[in-house]
Protein backbone atom coordinates (compact mmCIF):
# COMPACT_ATOMS: atom_id res chain seq x y z
CA UNK A 1 0.00 0.00 0.00
CA UNK A 2 0.94 3.33 -0.95
CA UNK A 3 2.69 5.44 2.13
CA UNK A 4 2.33 9.28 2.30
CA UNK A 5 5.81 10.49 2.27
CA UNK A 6 4.56 14.54 3.73
CA UNK A 7 5.37 15.61 7.01
CA UNK A 8 6.36 11.97 8.54
CA UNK A 9 7.97 13.29 11.94
CA UNK A 10 5.39 15.42 12.83
CA UNK A 11 2.79 14.08 15.60
CA UNK A 12 0.23 13.64 13.41
CA UNK A 13 1.83 11.54 10.87
CA UNK A 14 3.31 9.57 13.79
CA UNK A 15 -0.60 9.18 14.84
CA UNK A 16 -1.54 8.43 11.42
CA UNK A 17 0.84 5.67 10.54
CA UNK A 18 0.69 3.74 14.00
CA UNK A 19 -3.36 3.41 13.31
CA UNK A 20 -2.94 2.05 9.63
CA UNK A 21 -0.38 -0.23 10.84
CA UNK A 22 -2.28 -1.62 13.40
CA UNK A 23 -5.67 -1.28 11.51
CA UNK A 24 -5.80 -3.50 8.60
CA UNK A 25 -7.05 -2.25 5.49
CA UNK A 26 -10.64 -3.72 3.86
CA UNK A 27 -10.32 -6.43 1.59
CA UNK A 28 -12.37 -4.55 -1.23
CA UNK A 29 -9.56 -1.63 -1.00
CA UNK A 30 -7.48 -2.40 -3.92
CA UNK A 31 -10.19 -2.92 -6.19
CA UNK A 32 -12.35 0.42 -5.33
CA UNK A 33 -8.86 2.11 -5.98
CA UNK A 34 -8.31 0.45 -9.12
CA UNK A 35 -11.91 2.30 -10.14
CA UNK A 36 -11.27 5.21 -8.45
CA UNK A 37 -7.52 5.98 -10.14
CA UNK A 38 -9.54 5.27 -13.69
CA UNK A 39 -12.54 7.35 -13.09
CA UNK A 40 -10.07 10.29 -11.62
CA UNK A 41 -8.21 10.04 -14.90
CA UNK A 42 -11.00 10.18 -17.03
CA UNK A 43 -12.22 13.02 -15.83
CA UNK A 44 -9.07 15.33 -15.34
CA UNK A 45 -8.14 14.17 -19.06
CA UNK A 46 -11.62 15.76 -20.12
CA UNK A 47 -10.96 18.91 -16.92
CA UNK A 48 -13.67 18.02 -14.95
CA UNK A 49 -14.14 18.85 -11.38
CA UNK A 50 -13.84 15.78 -9.12
CA UNK A 51 -15.77 16.00 -5.67
CA UNK A 52 -15.55 13.13 -3.17
CA UNK A 53 -18.84 13.23 -0.94
CA UNK A 54 -18.56 11.35 2.04
CA UNK A 55 -22.07 10.49 2.88
CA UNK A 56 -23.69 7.92 6.31
CA UNK A 57 -22.52 7.06 9.82
CA UNK A 58 -19.58 4.80 10.65
CA UNK A 59 -20.06 1.36 12.78
CA UNK A 60 -17.42 1.09 15.65
CA UNK A 61 -17.08 -3.03 15.93
CA UNK A 62 -16.72 -4.76 19.34
CA UNK A 63 -15.96 -8.32 18.17
CA UNK A 64 -13.62 -9.05 15.31
CA UNK A 65 -16.67 -11.59 13.95
CA UNK A 66 -19.27 -8.83 14.75
CA UNK A 67 -22.24 -9.17 16.45
CA UNK A 68 -22.44 -5.99 18.18
CA UNK A 69 -21.21 -2.46 17.29
CA UNK A 70 -21.76 0.86 17.82
CA UNK A 71 -23.25 2.90 15.54
CA UNK A 72 -25.11 6.76 14.57
CA UNK A 73 -28.38 8.16 13.71
CA UNK A 74 -27.02 9.05 10.22
CA UNK A 75 -28.73 7.59 7.00
CA UNK A 76 -27.01 9.64 4.06
CA UNK A 77 -29.16 12.35 3.18
CA UNK A 78 -26.81 15.07 3.30
CA UNK A 79 -24.47 13.09 1.38
CA UNK A 80 -26.79 11.48 -1.25
CA UNK A 81 -28.86 14.74 -2.12
CA UNK A 82 -25.39 16.36 -2.40
CA UNK A 83 -24.26 14.27 -4.57
CA UNK A 84 -27.13 14.77 -6.75
CA UNK A 85 -26.46 19.08 -7.01
CA UNK A 86 -22.79 18.29 -7.65
CA UNK A 87 -23.52 16.08 -10.60
CA UNK A 88 -26.04 19.23 -11.93
CA UNK A 89 -22.70 21.44 -11.22
CA UNK A 90 -20.95 19.81 -13.56
CA UNK A 91 -18.34 17.73 -11.61
CA UNK A 92 -18.07 13.81 -11.15
CA UNK A 93 -18.49 12.82 -7.96
CA UNK A 94 -16.83 9.72 -6.17
CA UNK A 95 -19.58 9.05 -3.62
CA UNK A 96 -18.19 7.16 -0.47
CA UNK A 97 -20.94 6.19 1.59
CA UNK A 98 -21.94 3.86 4.21
CA UNK A 99 -23.09 0.31 2.77
CA UNK A 100 -27.14 0.36 2.41
CA UNK A 101 -27.38 4.19 3.25
CA UNK A 102 -29.28 6.56 0.68
CA UNK A 103 -27.86 6.68 -2.96
CA UNK A 104 -28.34 9.37 -4.76
CA UNK A 105 -31.43 9.27 -7.02
CA UNK A 106 -32.86 6.35 -5.28
CA UNK A 107 -32.91 8.29 -2.08
CA UNK A 108 -36.21 9.66 -3.91
CA UNK A 109 -38.25 6.36 -3.19
CA UNK A 110 -35.92 4.31 -0.76
CA UNK A 111 -36.00 6.80 2.13
CA UNK A 112 -39.93 7.03 2.37
CA UNK A 113 -42.62 5.28 5.28
CA UNK A 114 -44.26 3.93 1.97
CA UNK A 115 -42.93 0.85 0.52
CA UNK A 116 -41.28 1.69 -3.09
CA UNK A 117 -43.82 -1.07 -4.39
CA UNK A 118 -46.73 0.94 -3.69
CA UNK A 119 -45.48 3.59 -6.38
CA UNK A 120 -46.20 0.83 -8.85
CA UNK A 121 -48.71 -1.58 -10.63
CA UNK A 122 -49.75 -4.08 -13.20
CA UNK A 123 -51.41 -3.57 -16.56
CA UNK A 124 -54.08 -5.42 -18.05
CA UNK A 125 -51.18 -7.67 -19.58
CA UNK A 126 -49.87 -8.21 -16.24
CA UNK A 127 -46.85 -5.91 -16.76
CA UNK A 128 -45.57 -3.02 -13.94
CA UNK A 129 -46.07 0.48 -14.73
CA UNK A 130 -45.51 3.47 -12.58
CA UNK A 131 -48.78 4.76 -11.35
CA UNK A 132 -49.77 8.20 -13.41
CA UNK A 133 -49.69 9.60 -9.79
CA UNK A 134 -45.73 9.12 -9.79
CA UNK A 135 -45.06 9.60 -13.83
CA UNK A 136 -43.44 12.68 -14.18
CA UNK A 137 -41.26 12.74 -10.92
CA UNK A 138 -39.93 9.55 -11.00
CA UNK A 139 -39.50 10.09 -15.40
CA UNK A 140 -37.42 13.09 -14.22
CA UNK A 141 -35.44 11.66 -11.36
CA UNK A 142 -34.74 8.49 -14.30
CA UNK A 143 -33.31 10.87 -16.94
CA UNK A 144 -30.92 12.34 -14.47
CA UNK A 145 -29.76 9.05 -13.57
CA UNK A 146 -29.28 7.28 -16.87
CA UNK A 147 -27.51 10.47 -17.61
CA UNK A 148 -25.52 10.17 -14.98
CA UNK A 149 -24.58 6.31 -15.85
CA UNK A 150 -24.37 7.42 -19.51
CA UNK A 151 -21.40 10.33 -18.80
CA UNK A 152 -19.82 7.91 -16.37
CA UNK A 153 -19.72 10.84 -13.88
CA UNK A 154 -20.34 8.88 -10.70
CA UNK A 155 -18.59 6.46 -9.28
CA UNK A 156 -20.02 4.32 -5.67
CA UNK A 157 -17.76 3.11 -2.96
CA UNK A 158 -19.11 2.20 0.32
CA UNK A 159 -17.71 1.12 4.08
CA UNK A 160 -18.99 0.13 6.86
CA UNK A 161 -16.62 0.49 9.76
CA UNK A 162 -14.57 4.06 10.63
CA UNK A 163 -11.51 1.89 9.41
CA UNK A 164 -12.44 0.97 6.29
CA UNK A 165 -13.94 5.09 5.94
CA UNK A 166 -10.22 6.39 6.80
CA UNK A 167 -8.66 3.88 4.87
CA UNK A 168 -10.39 4.64 1.64
CA UNK A 169 -10.50 8.39 2.25
CA UNK A 170 -6.89 8.30 2.92
CA UNK A 171 -6.18 6.57 -0.43
CA UNK A 172 -8.46 7.91 -2.49
CA UNK A 173 -7.47 11.28 -1.44
CA UNK A 174 -3.93 10.81 -2.47
CA UNK A 175 -5.01 9.44 -5.77
CA UNK A 176 -7.05 13.28 -6.33
CA UNK A 177 -3.73 15.23 -4.76
CA UNK A 178 -2.90 15.25 -8.52
CA UNK A 179 -5.66 17.44 -9.57
CA UNK A 180 -4.72 19.99 -7.33
CA UNK A 181 -7.39 22.79 -7.11
CA UNK A 182 -9.79 20.59 -9.55
CA UNK A 183 -10.48 18.60 -6.33
CA UNK A 184 -12.79 19.27 -3.84
CA UNK A 185 -13.81 17.06 -0.84
CA UNK A 186 -17.23 17.56 1.07
CA UNK A 187 -17.30 15.50 4.10
CA UNK A 188 -20.67 15.05 5.23
CA UNK A 189 -20.37 11.93 6.68
CA UNK A 190 -21.18 11.17 10.51
CA UNK A 191 -17.67 9.96 11.28
CA UNK A 192 -16.95 7.92 14.37
CA UNK A 193 -15.22 9.43 17.63
CA UNK A 194 -14.06 6.91 18.74
CA UNK A 195 -13.66 3.04 18.07
CA UNK A 196 -11.85 -0.20 19.42
CA UNK A 197 -8.18 -1.27 17.98
CA UNK A 198 -7.79 -4.40 16.44
CA UNK A 199 -5.43 -5.13 19.59
CA UNK A 200 -8.15 -4.65 21.85
CA UNK A 201 -10.54 -6.59 20.17
CA UNK A 202 -12.15 -9.86 21.06
CA UNK A 203 -12.77 -13.00 18.64
CA UNK A 204 -16.01 -13.97 19.20
CA UNK A 205 -19.58 -12.70 20.81
CA UNK A 206 -19.26 -10.55 24.15
CA UNK A 207 -21.30 -13.04 26.21
CA UNK A 208 -24.48 -11.29 27.86
CA UNK A 209 -24.21 -14.19 30.61
CA UNK A 210 -22.27 -14.28 33.46
CA UNK A 211 -22.29 -17.87 33.27
CA UNK A 212 -21.02 -18.18 30.18
CA UNK A 213 -18.61 -15.19 30.14
CA UNK A 214 -15.18 -15.41 28.96
CA UNK A 215 -12.50 -14.59 31.70
CA UNK A 216 -10.64 -12.07 29.54
CA UNK A 217 -7.17 -11.82 31.02
CA UNK A 218 -5.20 -11.89 28.24
CA UNK A 219 -1.53 -12.23 28.13
CA UNK A 220 0.73 -11.16 30.60
CA UNK A 221 1.41 -7.18 30.44
CA UNK A 222 -1.33 -6.99 27.39
CA UNK A 223 -4.60 -4.76 27.96
CA UNK A 224 -7.55 -6.26 28.90
CA UNK A 225 -10.72 -6.41 25.90
CA UNK A 226 -11.98 -2.85 24.84
CA UNK A 227 -15.48 -4.40 25.23
CA UNK A 228 -16.29 -7.15 28.03
CA UNK A 229 -18.82 -8.00 30.71
CA UNK A 230 -17.72 -7.63 34.63
CA UNK A 231 -20.29 -9.62 36.91
CA UNK A 232 -23.67 -8.19 35.15
CA UNK A 233 -22.50 -5.40 33.47
CA UNK A 234 -21.12 -4.73 29.69
CA UNK A 235 -18.05 -2.29 30.02
CA UNK A 236 -16.96 -0.52 27.03
CA UNK A 237 -13.63 1.10 27.18
CA UNK A 238 -13.03 3.42 23.46
CA UNK A 239 -10.00 4.78 22.35
CA UNK A 240 -9.90 8.75 20.53
CA UNK A 241 -9.83 8.10 16.28
CA UNK A 242 -6.87 10.30 15.68
CA UNK A 243 -7.97 13.14 13.82
CA UNK A 244 -7.11 12.72 10.64
CA UNK A 245 -8.67 16.06 9.20
CA UNK A 246 -5.86 18.07 9.05
CA UNK A 247 -3.96 15.72 6.94
CA UNK A 248 -6.25 16.11 4.21
CA UNK A 249 -4.75 19.93 3.94
CA UNK A 250 -1.16 19.01 5.10
CA UNK A 251 -0.46 15.87 3.26
CA UNK A 252 -3.39 13.87 1.04
CA UNK A 253 -4.61 16.64 -0.90
CA UNK A 254 -2.83 19.77 0.13
CA UNK A 255 -4.33 21.97 -3.08
CA UNK A 256 -8.05 21.41 -2.92
CA UNK A 257 -10.62 22.61 -1.26
CA UNK A 258 -12.38 20.51 1.65
CA UNK A 259 -15.44 20.91 3.11
CA UNK A 260 -16.30 19.51 7.02
CA UNK A 261 -19.54 19.25 8.59
CA UNK A 262 -19.97 20.32 12.19
CA UNK A 263 -23.36 18.99 14.12
CA UNK A 264 -24.52 20.29 17.43
CA UNK A 265 -27.51 20.13 19.47
CA UNK A 266 -26.95 23.38 21.67
CA UNK A 267 -27.50 26.23 19.26
CA UNK A 268 -25.29 28.62 21.36
CA UNK A 269 -22.42 26.50 20.89
CA UNK A 270 -22.94 25.57 17.19
CA UNK A 271 -20.63 29.12 15.62
CA UNK A 272 -17.82 28.40 18.01
CA UNK A 273 -17.76 24.95 17.58
CA UNK A 274 -17.68 25.46 13.52
CA UNK A 275 -15.02 28.37 14.29
CA UNK A 276 -12.69 26.16 16.46
CA UNK A 277 -12.83 23.27 13.53
CA UNK A 278 -11.56 26.10 10.57
CA UNK A 279 -9.08 27.20 12.81
CA UNK A 280 -7.81 23.58 14.53
CA UNK A 281 -8.22 21.40 10.48
CA UNK A 282 -7.56 24.88 8.36
CA UNK A 283 -10.50 23.54 6.29
CA UNK A 284 -11.68 26.38 3.12
CA UNK A 285 -14.98 26.20 4.78
CA UNK A 286 -16.68 24.27 8.03
CA UNK A 287 -20.49 23.92 7.49
CA UNK A 288 -22.68 24.13 10.88
CA UNK A 289 -25.58 22.57 11.34
CA UNK A 290 -27.98 21.98 14.38
CA UNK A 291 -29.67 18.43 14.80
CA UNK A 292 -33.02 20.27 14.95
CA UNK A 293 -32.75 22.53 11.81
CA UNK A 294 -30.48 20.69 9.63
CA UNK A 295 -33.07 20.72 6.58
CA UNK A 296 -33.96 24.24 7.02
CA UNK A 297 -30.52 26.21 7.67
CA UNK A 298 -26.75 26.14 7.76
CA UNK A 299 -24.30 28.25 8.67
CA UNK A 300 -21.08 28.89 6.73
CA UNK A 301 -18.03 29.62 8.34
CA UNK A 302 -14.60 30.00 6.74
CA UNK A 303 -10.86 31.85 7.81
CA UNK A 304 -10.92 35.37 7.68
CA UNK A 305 -14.69 35.65 6.54
CA UNK A 306 -18.15 36.61 8.15
CA UNK A 307 -20.53 33.55 8.91
CA UNK A 308 -23.12 33.41 6.32
CA UNK A 309 -26.28 31.19 6.90
CA UNK A 310 -28.29 30.03 4.66
CA UNK A 311 -31.96 29.01 4.80
CA UNK A 312 -34.67 27.88 3.08
CA UNK A 313 -37.74 30.24 2.99
CA UNK A 314 -40.63 29.42 5.68
CA UNK A 315 -43.17 28.14 2.89
CA UNK A 316 -40.38 26.35 0.84
CA UNK A 317 -39.35 23.80 3.32
CA UNK A 318 -39.02 20.15 3.33
CA UNK A 319 -41.28 18.07 6.40
CA UNK A 320 -39.03 16.98 8.97
CA UNK A 321 -40.07 14.18 12.01
CA UNK A 322 -37.39 15.36 14.34
CA UNK A 323 -37.25 19.38 12.93
CA UNK A 324 -38.20 22.10 15.52
CA UNK A 325 -38.66 24.97 13.80
CA UNK A 326 -39.04 27.25 16.77
CA UNK A 327 -35.16 26.93 16.83
CA UNK A 328 -34.75 28.57 13.30
CA UNK A 329 -32.26 31.25 13.42
CA UNK A 330 -31.62 30.97 17.33
CA UNK A 331 -27.91 29.42 16.52
CA UNK A 332 -27.57 32.59 14.39
CA UNK A 333 -28.59 35.38 17.12
CA UNK A 334 -31.79 36.27 15.35
CA UNK A 335 -35.73 35.70 16.91
CA UNK A 336 -36.56 32.06 16.84
CA UNK A 337 -39.54 31.83 14.83
CA UNK A 338 -42.19 31.65 16.97
CA UNK A 339 -45.73 31.20 14.36
CA UNK A 340 -47.55 28.87 15.01
CA UNK A 341 -49.13 29.15 11.21
CA UNK A 342 -47.89 25.83 9.53
CA UNK A 343 -44.96 26.02 7.32
CA UNK A 344 -45.76 23.57 4.69
CA UNK A 345 -48.58 25.42 3.03
CA UNK A 346 -46.46 25.93 -0.12
CA UNK A 347 -48.78 28.60 -1.96
CA UNK A 348 -48.35 26.31 -4.81
CA UNK A 349 -44.49 26.39 -5.23
CA UNK A 350 -42.46 23.14 -4.14
CA UNK A 351 -40.52 22.48 -1.13
CA UNK A 352 -36.46 23.05 -1.76
CA UNK A 353 -34.12 21.00 -0.71
CA UNK A 354 -31.29 22.84 1.29
CA UNK A 355 -28.73 21.32 -0.70
CA UNK A 356 -30.11 22.82 -3.37
CA UNK A 357 -28.86 26.09 -2.01
CA UNK A 358 -25.62 25.12 -0.38
CA UNK A 359 -23.90 23.47 -3.35
CA UNK A 360 -24.37 25.95 -5.81
CA UNK A 361 -22.15 28.17 -2.90
CA UNK A 362 -19.49 25.65 -2.28
CA UNK A 363 -19.12 25.67 -6.42
CA UNK A 364 -18.85 29.54 -6.53
CA UNK A 365 -16.59 28.86 -3.64
CA UNK A 366 -14.06 26.44 -5.50
CA UNK A 367 -14.15 28.85 -8.17
CA UNK A 368 -12.75 31.22 -6.94
CA UNK A 369 -9.74 28.89 -4.89
CA UNK A 370 -9.14 27.96 -8.52
CA UNK A 371 -8.76 31.14 -10.01
CA UNK A 372 -6.79 32.78 -7.13
CA UNK A 373 -4.58 29.70 -6.88
CA UNK A 374 -2.74 29.63 -10.27
CA UNK A 375 -1.83 26.94 -12.67
CA UNK A 376 -2.85 23.71 -11.78
CA UNK A 377 -0.60 20.65 -10.40
CA UNK A 378 -0.39 18.32 -13.92
CA UNK A 379 -2.54 15.42 -13.68
CA UNK A 380 -0.62 11.96 -14.00
CA UNK A 381 -1.78 8.45 -13.46
CA UNK A 382 0.27 6.84 -10.99
CA UNK A 383 -0.23 7.42 -7.38
CA UNK A 384 2.16 8.51 -5.33
CA UNK A 385 4.39 6.19 -3.47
Amino acid sequence: MPQDSSSSDTPLAAAENQYFSLNQPPKELKTHLTLARAFIDRHAADGRRVALVTSGGTTVPLENQTVRYIDNFSAGTRGATSAEYFLDAGYAVIFLHRQFSLLPYSRHYSHNTRSFLDFMGLDDSGRVVVNDEHQEQMAKVLRQYNQAKKDNTILILSFVTITEYLWQLREVAKLMRPLGSDALFYLAAAVSDFFVPQDRMVEHKIQSGEAFSSKHDGEKGTRPPAARTEGKSLVIDLEPVPKFLKQLVDGWAPDAMIVSFKLETDPSMLVKKAKYAVDKYAHNLVIGNLLSTRKWEVVFVAADEEEKWIRVPRYRRTKSASGIESLVGKAGGTEPETTKESSHEFHGEPAIEIESLIIPEVANMHSSLISRGGPKIQHHSKPPE
